[in-house]
């Protein structure tokens, strides 16, 4: 790996970050805030949240058996997203690299921070291999993004050739791990003090049913937490944010139960799938939701939209041609579909 320092862009390494009230006294005991401007009445929501949310990195750090100081939280997944390309590339200057197809956001954090976007398209099992997209790097290229399990195609991307690309790259490998927890294959935040160029994000949204709460995650090196933390708004995670992930971390085990359930209405639905005559096939999947090729995936779709049932529709997507990602629900939401596409 390139040492940090000349990854980063120069300005934000001498960044001096602000520095909010409640950073300065941390440690000590305190009863009495008089330092931050607030109003004394209307407590708990009258004060300023904990900007580097400890207690919940604390409580999430024995369930994802990572060390606190390696977890950043940010304002959903889009602001973890959005930190590298603020922290390590110069806008107009620097690339980076990203599978294809996958996840927009990588994209639109691109142009937003003028940064340009190299797609490496999958081949047609919709897998990577390491060697092209290290063909597509170049001396200013200062990110690499893989999306595993991969949104819209669903499947983990081969452990192998992620690999490969983190070790043989020299600058950032990010794989945004968003539906790990409906995989059976092993996360990459494991391997975090193996490679110190490496970045995993998750997130509470998916198997963790806290969507409305917008709470991301990001496993990385101390070193790489320690640029976001410089680089962030001071106060990113709201209080009510914070609280709701705390309950719910309280629980893990009920999440478990979400997830099992999952699985088996994402086999039941697949294999309903198969035998629609409309649907002409259904991509593996690792993910809460599958993919589908249909006869005609927009007219499917805009049948399907006038009886109140929203799926989404990918056919514009690169290799995603006439085909419809479906999010696994209850069985009661499922079944309405099925009922749907069986009256098509």
């Amino acid at each position: 790996m390139t040492p940090l320092e000349q990854l980063v862009r120069p300005n934000i390494w001498r960044l001096a970050p602000y520095s909010s009230a409640r950073n300065e006294y941390s440690g000590r005991n305190a009863r009495v805030f008089l330092d931050a401007n607030e109003n004394p009445y209307n407590a708990p929501f009258n004060r300023y949240p904990d900007p580097l949310q400890l207690e919940v990195k604390q409580r999430l750090s024995k369930v994802k058996g990572v060390s606190p100081e390696q977890i950043f939280l940010g304002n959903g997944s889009d602001e973890a997203i959005d930190l590298p390309y603020r922290c390590f590339c110069e806008p107009g200057k620097d690339n980076v690299v990203a599978i294809e197809p996958t996840y927009g956001m990588y994209k639109v954090c691109a142009d937003i921070n003028d940064v340009e976007y190299r797609p490496v398209l999958l081949d047609d099992h919709y897998q990577m291999e390491a060697d092209r997209l290290l063909a597509a790097c170049d001396d200013h290229t200062k990110i690499i993004w893989i999306c595993s399990p991969n949104n819209p195609t669903g499947n983990s991307i081969d452990h192998d050739e992620m690999v490969k690309t983190i070790e043989q790259f020299h600058g950032i490998v990010i794989v945004d791990e968003a539906y790990i927890d409906f995989s059976a294959q092993k996360s990459l935040r494991t391997e975090l003090n193996k490679y110190p160029n490496l970045i995993v994000l998750n997130t509470f949204s998916k198997a963790w049913g806290c969507a409305a709460i917008r709470l991301g995650m990001a496993f990385a090196s101390k070193d790489i937490v320690d640029i976001f933390n410089k680089v962030k708004y001071p106060y990113n995670v709201n209080q009510l944010t914070q609280q709701q992930a705390i309950e719910a971390l309280a629980d893990p085990y009920e999440v478990d139960k979400w997830v099992r359930l999952l699985l088996q209405e994402r086999s039941r639905m697949m294999e309903a799938f198969r035998m629609l005559p409309i649907c002409q096939k259904v991509y593996p999947t690792d993910a809460n939701f599958f993919l589908c090729k249909m006869t005609d995936a927009q007219q499917i779709y805009d049948y399907l939209v006038d009886r109140g049932i929203i799926v989404r529709n990918r056919t514009h997507v690169q290799l995603c041609g006439n085909c419809l990602r479906v999010t696994i629900g209850t069985k009661s939401e499922n079944n309405e579909l099925l009922a749907a596409l069986r009256q098509y």
